[in-house]
């Protein structure tokens, strides 16, 4: 029998117990001579699992309380509104809202509709979030029930995909479908809206060193409790048990990585990811395991990072560096190994193979 597979694997792999591999591991680190006080506290969210360090000065258990409390709140406040598996969100009764009249939304997930629109025409429409139908069509939605559809269900859909029937107008606070039957899927950017967000309430309470991450998408500040960069991991793909493949020294960037390896289902040797090609209706059929991108926000790394994969290992890496992303590939070869790809913008970061 089928089965969807969600092994929760996670870009950073922070958690692993290795110091030595990425710094600032640990909870609630004692000081030395070299370290400054880490605290470290991690949550549910979006279907996975989000982390939080901070580094710096100690916190008092009040200012860590308020830390906890702003971070699950920005996540609570991203899932209420974006989620396609809670039929209450603001997303999924956009969805269902069958009419062309202009549906009123809140201003933060306008923004993420207004992003998701800039992605999408940065790549010629390779990041669509009105993908929604063929995404529950192959069972990658709220069904949780992995199936290949046949070719006319996915030719029946298409003529409801494509990200311009979707108008957005943020004076307004609202947004618009050309045709009924439209529905958008933010699981390719809510998540790294999610990390911004987070990161933002903690600027608010006045921290300046920490990073954030939530099912592998991550944003950094200021340096770690050794005083340097935060050292984010990227998974080696397929790798058990999981460990690091590359690690990116980080420090006010973001980092998110899409693939292949995190949900899918099997047929017949064959793997379906849930990273769906607009252009095809299918999941993205290529080389391409993973494409880690780094940006200043995490939301638009995690839209572009979805597009790259779609465009696979070839038309990714040439976008990617045509429009100056700092962007890393790892590509499967014909003999099971891998092989990496980096733009000269992700290579000036630095970091090294893990």
């Amino acid at each position: 029998m089928d089965a969807l597979i969600s092994p929760k694997r996670r870009t950073l792999l922070q958690a692993l117990g290795a110091a030595a591999m990425v710094a600032g591991c640990g909870e609630h680190r004692v000081p030395t001579a070299t370290t400054r006080p880490l605290v470290h506290f991690a949550g549910a969210t979006m279907g996975s699992s989000f982390n939080v360090k901070i580094a710096g000065a100690a916190l008092s258990g009040e200012r860590e309380a308020a830390a906890r409390a702003a971070v699950q709140a920005a996540f609570d406040d991203v899932v209420a509104r974006m989620s396609t598996h809670d039929a209450a969100s603001e997303l999924s009764r956009f969805n269902r809202h069958a009419s062309t009249a202009p549906y009123a939304l809140s201003q933060d997930t306008l923004q993420v509709f207004a992003l998701a629109r800039q992605v999408s025409e940065e790549t010629a429409g390779a990041f669509d979030i009105t993908v929604a139908p063929l995404v529950d069509a192959w069972g990658f939605g709220p069904s949780r029930h992995a199936t290949i559809p046949a070719t006319e269900r996915i030719r029946a859909l298409q003529p409801g995909v494509g990200y311009r029937l979707l108008a957005v107008d943020r004076a307004a606070g609202a947004a618009a479908k050309a045709q009924p039957g439209i529905a958008a899927d933010l699981s390719g950017i809510a998540k790294g809206y999610g990390v911004d967000l987070a990161a933002r309430a903690l600027e608010r309470l006045g921290h300046t060193d920490f990073m954030v991450e939530a099912g592998g998408e991550v944003r950094t500040r200021g340096s770690n409790a050794a005083g340097r960069p935060w050292q984010i991991a990227i998974e080696r793909p397929d790798a058990v048990p999981q460990r690091a493949h590359f690690i990116a020294p980080l420090s006010g960037h973001s980092l998110a990585t899409s693939g292949d390896y995190r949900i899918f289902f099997e047929r017949d040797g064959r793997r379906y990811s849930h990273e769906i090609d607009p252009a095809t209706g299918a999941p993205a059929d290529h080389r391409l395991a993973s494409v880690s991108v780094v940006a200043a926000d995490c939301a638009y790394a995690d839209a572009m990072a979805t597009a790259l994969f779609v465009l696979g290992p070839d038309r990714g890496p040439a976008l990617a560096a045509a429009r100056g992303l700092a962007a890393y590939f790892i590509v499967r070869e014909a003999d099971g190994s891998f092989s990496d790809r980096a733009t000269a913008a992700f290579q000036a970061l630095g970091g090294t193979l893990a």
